[in-house]
C-alpha cells in the first residue's frame, strides 16, 4: 500500500504528462504483478465492492477520531471529500503495515463476510497502522470514491513502454469484464494473446469535436480549409441514445456500453436479432427508444437505465432499436483495419439479411456535395431527434479513443435560457473550499423556481469572483447548501428538455452546464417557466 499512497501522490502533484508518465512507469517497474492488476483495475474504473456502506464508516471514524459530531461534520464542509476528512482528523499512526495494495484489496473484499462487529473492529485498526496518505487512499478505496486524475490512455501509454507491446493492443486487452484476480499480468503482457474471453469488446473510436463559430458559411468555409473535398467524406445523423458495442462469438452474445457496463440483460429486444447473426460478429451503433420510425428523447431510455427488473409497461413504454454504424468483426476476424467504406458494406450486406429490419436498424447516410449543403441538413437535425452531424472519412479505419482527423462530430447549438443562481454547494478535491457547483432558477410569476444543477462552464477567475459573492450574499445555510442572494444571471445550455412529474419546475434538462456568466443582465431580465415550457412545444 506504501508503494500505492505514494503513487497516488506523486500524481496528484503534478499536471505535467511527461512526469506523470514517469511515475506511473516507474510503479510498474517497482511493484509485484498482482499489485499491477490491481492498481489497472483501480484506474480502469474497477472497484472493490464496498463491504462497509458508507453511513457505519462515517460512524466509526467518529470513534476513531474522538471529536464531536459536529466539529466533523463542520470539517467535512470544509474539505469536501469523506475519505480526506476520514484521513485527517484521526490520530496519528500507531504503527506501520508492509501489506501490499493486493493484501489490502483481499481484505476488503473479505470483510463482507464478518459480522458488524468483526467488520468494525477490522476497520480500526487497519487505521491504525496507515500514515494519513496511506489512510487517504485506504479510505477511497473502502469507500467505493476512488478516482484519479489520470486518463486510461496516460496509463496504457506508460505500461506500453514497460512491456514494449502498442497501446492499441493493451487497451483492448484491458477491454471486458476481467478482474484482477481472474487476469494475471503475465496474461496481459504476453506477446501473443490467448483470445479465450468471446465477451470481449473492441476499445471505441471516438470523435473529435468541431468547434463552432458564429456563422454557418465561416463555418463551411473552415470545413473546406481543414477537411478538403466533401466527397470524401460519408455524413450520419449523430443520435442521443447509449453508445454500445454488440458482440456475437461461440452462440454467445454480448451488449457493452461504451462505459463497460455489461448490459445483455437490459436490452431483450436486441436477442433476437443478435442471436440471427453469424459468428463472430462484432457491431458499434447506438441504442435508442425508437418509435413510429424516429427515435424518442433520451429521457424515455433513461426510464429502463439502472432498473433491476424490466416489467411489461416499462418495454411497452420504451421500446428500444439499434442504430448500426459500424462492423468492427466479421466471420471472427477484425476487420478494423478496412477502411470505412469496405465496413460500411459488410454492415449493409448483414443487415439486408436481418428478420429484424424495425430492431437492427443501419445508420443513414445523408447525401451531400457541398460543406454547405451539409450545413443546411445540420440545421434540421432536432427534427430527426438528432444531437448534430458525424463526419467519417471514408478511407479511415476504425481506430482507439478520440483521434483527431478521421471523425468528427458536429454538433448544434444548444438550447438555452438565462437564470437566477439561487443556491450554491462548494466543491470537491481541489475546489472542496470554492462555491462551485450552483443551482439555478427561473422566473414563475413573480417567484424563483429551481429547474437545472450545473458547474461546469465558468473559468477560475470567474469561479473566483462567483464564490467571492457567495461568500458574502449568503441568505440561509442548509448543511452544505446556501441559499444565494438572487442577483447573478448566468445562460444555461443544455442538449434537450423533457417533462419532468420529479422536479418543481415541470422539466428536467439533458446535460446542462454554463455558457456565460450575464453580467450584463439584470435578475429581472433572466427566463421563465414559460419560456422552458415554449421549448417543449407547449
Amino acid at each position: 500500500m506504501k508503494a500505492f499512497a505514494q503513487l497516488f501522490q506523486a500524481l496528484d502533484e503534478t499536471n505535467k504528462t511527461n512526469e506523470k508518465v514517469a511515475v506511473l512507469k516507474d510503479y510498474f517497474v517497482r511493484v509485484p504483478d498482482d499489485d499491477k492488476m490491481n492498481m489497472l483495475a483501480l484506474f480502469t474504473g474497477r472497484r472493490p465492492k464496498r463491504p462497509i456502506n458508507s453511513t457505519l464508516v462515517r460512524t466509526y471514524a467518529l470513534e476513531a477520531s474522538n471529536i464531536p459530531a459536529w466539529l466533523f461534520e463542520e470539517s467535512y464542509h470544509v474539505v469536501g471529500d469523506l475519505a480526506e476528512t476520514m484521513s485527517l482528523l484521526m490520530p496519528e499512526a500507531e504503527g506501520s503495515s508492509n501489506k501490499t495494495l493486493t493484501e489490502w484489496i483481499g481484505e476488503i473484499n473479505d470483510i463482507a463476510k464478518r459480522t458488524e462487529e468483526e467488520r468494525k473492529q477490522w476497520l480500526i485498526s487497519s487505521w491504525a497502522m496507515l500514515d494519513r496518505q496511506e489512510r487517504f487512499v485506504f479510505n477511497k478505496i473502502l469507500t467505493g470514491s476512488f478516482r484519479i486524475g489520470v486518463s486510461t490512455n496516460l496509463v496504457i501509454k506508460a505500461l506500453a513502454d514497460v512491456t514494449e507491446l502498442t497501446a492499441s493492443v493493451l487497451t483492448h486487452r484491458l477491454m471486458g469484464s476481467w478482474m484482477p484476480n481472474t487476469y494475471t499480468y503475465a496474461q496481459l503482457t504476453q506477446e501473443q494473446a490467448d483470445e479465450d474471453d468471446i465477451s470481449r469488446p473492441y476499445p471505441f473510436f471516438l470523435a473529435y469535436p468541431i468547434q463552432e463559430t458564429s456563422t454557418v458559411q465561416k463555418s463551411t468555409e473552415e470545413l473546406q480549409t481543414a477537411l478538403g473535398d466533401a466527397t470524401d467524406w460519408q455524413a450520419e445523423w449523430k443520435w442521443d441514445g447509449i453508445r454500445a458495442q454488440l458482440i456475437k462469438r461461440r452462440g454467445e452474445i454480448f451488449i457493452w456500453s461504451r462505459g463497460e457496463d455489461l448490459a445483455t440483460e437490459k436490452f431483450p429486444e436486441l436477442h433476437p436479432f443478435l442471436n440471427e447473426l453469424p459468428d463472430g460478429t462484432v457491431l458499434d451503433g447506438e441504442i435508442l427508444s425508437f418509435a413510429d420510425g424516429l427515435p424518442l428523447p433520451f429521457g424515455i431510455l433513461q426510464t429502463r437505465i439502472g432498473r433491476k427488473n424490466l416489467s411489461k409497461k416499462i418495454l411497452a413504454d420504451s421500446p428500444v432499436a439499434l442504430i448500426v454504424y459500424d462492423c468492427l468483426e466479421y466471420n471472427g476476424e477484425d476487420i478494423r483495419p478496412k477502411t470505412q467504406s469496405e465496413r460500411r458494406e459488410i454492415l449493409e450486406g448483414l443487415q439486408a439479411k436481418t428478420s429484424y429490419p424495425d430492431i437492427f436498424r443501419i445508420s443513414p447516410l445523408i447525401t451531400f456535395n457541398t460543406w454547405d449543403e451539409l450545413a443546411e441538413v445540420r440545421s434540421r437535425s432536432r427534427e430527426m431527434v438528432a444531437e448534430g452531424i458525424m463526419l467519417k472519412r471514408k478511407s479511415a479505419n476504425y481506430q482507439v479513443g478520440r483521434r483527431r482527423g478521421d471523425w468528427w462530430k458536429w454538433k448544434i447549438d444548444p438550447l438555452s435560457v438565462d437564470a437566477v443562481m439561487i443556491y450554491a454547494q462548494k466543491g470537491h478535491g481541489r475546489r472542496a473550499d470554492l462555491y462551485t457547483d450552483y443551482t439555478f432558477a427561473v422566473w414563475d410569476g413573480d417567484k424563483l423556481v429551481p429547474f437545472a444543477k450545473a458547474y461546469s462552464g465558468l473559468t477560475d477567475a470567474e469561479i473566483n469572483k462567483v464564490d467571492y459573492f457567495i461568500k458574502r450574499n449568503t441568505l440561509e445555510k442548509f448543511g452544505p447548501v446556501r441559499t444565494v442572494k438572487p442577483e447573478l444571471v448566468f445562460e444555461i445550455g443544455f442538449e434537450g428538455i423533457n417533462k419532468s412529474n420529479r422536479h418543481k419546475s415541470g422539466v428536467a434538462l439533458r446535460f446542462p452546464r454554463i455558457l456565460r456568466w450575464r453580467q450584463d443582465k439584470p435578475k429581472e431580465e433572466a427566463d421563465t417557466i414559460e419560456s422552458l415550457k415554449a421549448l417543449l412545444g407547449e
